[in-house]
């Protein structure tokens, strides 16, 4: 009898902490945090916009990349391997414009972003103490 009773008890626990831990299927999605003109000048790390980002352009020689988030209607620009004292231009048909500079010594970084709702945006990224230019194509 006192066997029944732990194994009961046991299963009972073990039900109780598989309770406790709901499985991530069932997990609530996190609410868009802007869409279009409400996502100029945030950054895409600090909203859910990064969460379905992809690769939409990239530039044809070093790899500058126009991130863009579907949910957000939003781009920015992301410099991968950036040369040290660079920048990343981001833009949109609408005359929106914001700069953001990456390390100093380097390094992969992103910029804002910028409203890309039934308008077309592109990056760019500026090296070599502003000699050198790379720009995407625009989504």
């Amino acid at each position: 009898m006192k066997h029944r009773i732990a194994a009961a008890l046991g299963t009972g626990a073990l039900l109780v902490a598989g309770a406790l831990q709901a499985p991530a299927a069932f997990a609530a999605p996190a609410a868009t945090s802007c869409l279009g003109a409400s996502c100029n000048g945030l950054n895409p790390a600090n909203t859910t916009c990064q969460s379905d980002a992809r690769t939409v352009k990239t530039g044809p020689f070093i790899g500058m990349e126009l991130r863009y988030s579907p949910s957000c209607r939003a781009a920015w620009g992301r410099f991968p391997h950036a040369p040290k004292n660079s920048r990343i231009d981001v833009r949109n048909s609408q005359g929106k414009k914001y700069t953001t500079c990456g390390p100093s010594g380097g390094g992969t970084y992103f910029s804002v972003m910028v409203n890309d709702k039934d308008v077309k945006a592109w990056a760019c990224g500026v090296f070599d103490n502003g000699d050198q230019t790379e720009c995407t194509g625009s989504y």
